[in-house]
């Protein structure tokens, strides 16, 4: 028997079955640092500690978008080592503050399994949970994969998929976030004097700036969160794939929209869910990514009076400036949008 992983096929997963993953990972000051490295990250929570201690945290935690990204890096070994596309996400909530020096762990269960008509192919469905060395509960969140078959004659009629909220409810958001002295917030070193209440709904914006990927840095990225998916790491393997070449991780380019979003959201510090996320076209090393916003829905996180919620959409292009707002699908040949993210973001009132 073979001691080295082949990885899952869609053949293998059942409905039902809880998988634990390895490894367990301590997070530290210098991943967060090479993080801001990579993506150019600004709000201040994250970036100073005595900012984060003025408006009431312990010091400064650990960016929400690493502590999901090093949690679904460790899925990937037993549910995507073999997927042709991660196809999308919901249910994600920020349940409690990551701090350095904290070590996370993951497990996940199979909610759902539909074949796809092509008998090439099956949509895994899977609720993972990433915990701290307390055993306390720091994020959840369903996604949505698109896995090879080992054995493409054989049909399974595998048709099950979850019903998903079309939004994580106000009620449920903002565990992550102590409560903060929002009469201590400094406008001025946050970036931006625009709080909660400057916000309307249905405003647009565009975050200007654009960031071109460079093969390197990806798969610097890819590896920073032990992400082991072959798509983005062979050029030997992906020269006879489906598009010739390396395919960008989905999550290098919610982190990058998320960046580019600091310019004209400076002071929306934390994200506590994510209510669904769609790649709606791949990205490859060369590509300049943009970004632009609209504010969907305001609330009060829980009736808190320190902070508010803004239900933000995001969507991230691939060479084409967001001055217009577009909302074309890129293609190939064409420029256009290759990520819609929904989420909530916390801000100061």
């Amino acid at each position: 028997m073979s001691k080295t992983s082949p990885g899952n096929f869609f053949e293998d997963f059942s409905l039902g079955q809880v998988i634990v993953h390895a490894t367990p990972r301590t997070v530290t000051a210098g991943d967060q640092a090479l993080y801001t490295a990579l993506y150019g990250s600004r709000f201040a929570v994250q970036s100073a500690d005595a900012f984060a201690e003025t408006i009431g945290y312990p010091r400064s935690p650990v960016d929400d978008l690493l502590v999901f990204h090093i949690v679904f890096g460790k899925t990937v070994p037993d549910i995507s080592l073999n997927a042709v596309a991660n196809l999308g996400y919901a249910e994600c909530q920020f349940l409690n503050t990551v701090y350095p020096g904290d070590t996370l762990y993951a497990e996940s269960q199979v909610i759902g399994l539909k074949e796809n008509s092509s008998g090439k192919t099956g949509t895994v469905y899977v609720r993972t949970h990433g915990s701290n060395q307390h055993g306390e509960a720091v994020l959840s969140f369903v996604r949505w994969v698109m896995v090879r078959k080992r054995n493409e004659t054989q049909m399974s009629g595998a048709a099950t998929v979850p019903v998903l909220a079309s939004h994580v409810s106000a009620e449920a958001l903002g565990g992550a976030c102590p409560p903060i002295a929002a009469e201590a917030w400094s406008n001025a070193h946050a970036g931006a004097p625009h709080r909660f209440n400057d916000y309307a709904v249905g405003e647009k914006i565009n975050h200007a700036d654009g960031m071109t990927v460079e093969e390197a840095e990806h798969q610097l990225a890819t590896r920073l969160y032990q992400n082991t998916a072959r798509v983005h790491f062979s050029q030997q393997a992906e020269a006879k794939g489906r598009f010739g070449r390396r395919l960008i991780y989905g999550g290098h380019v919610i982190s990058l929209a998320r960046a580019l979003s600091f310019n004209g959201l400076a002071n929306a510090f934390h994200i506590t869910a994510i209510n669904g996320g769609r790649h709606v076209a791949p990205l490859f090393a060369g590509g300049t990514v943009y970004a632009w916003s609209e504010i969907r829905e305001k609330s009060h996180a829980s009736g808190r009076a320190d902070v508010g919620a803004l239900r933000i959409l995001t969507r991230a292009t691939r060479d084409l400036s967001c001055e217009a707002f577009p909302t074309n699908e890129a293609t190939p040949e064409q420029p256009g949008v290759v990520l819609e993210l929904d989420y909530w973001a916390l801000m100061p009132v």
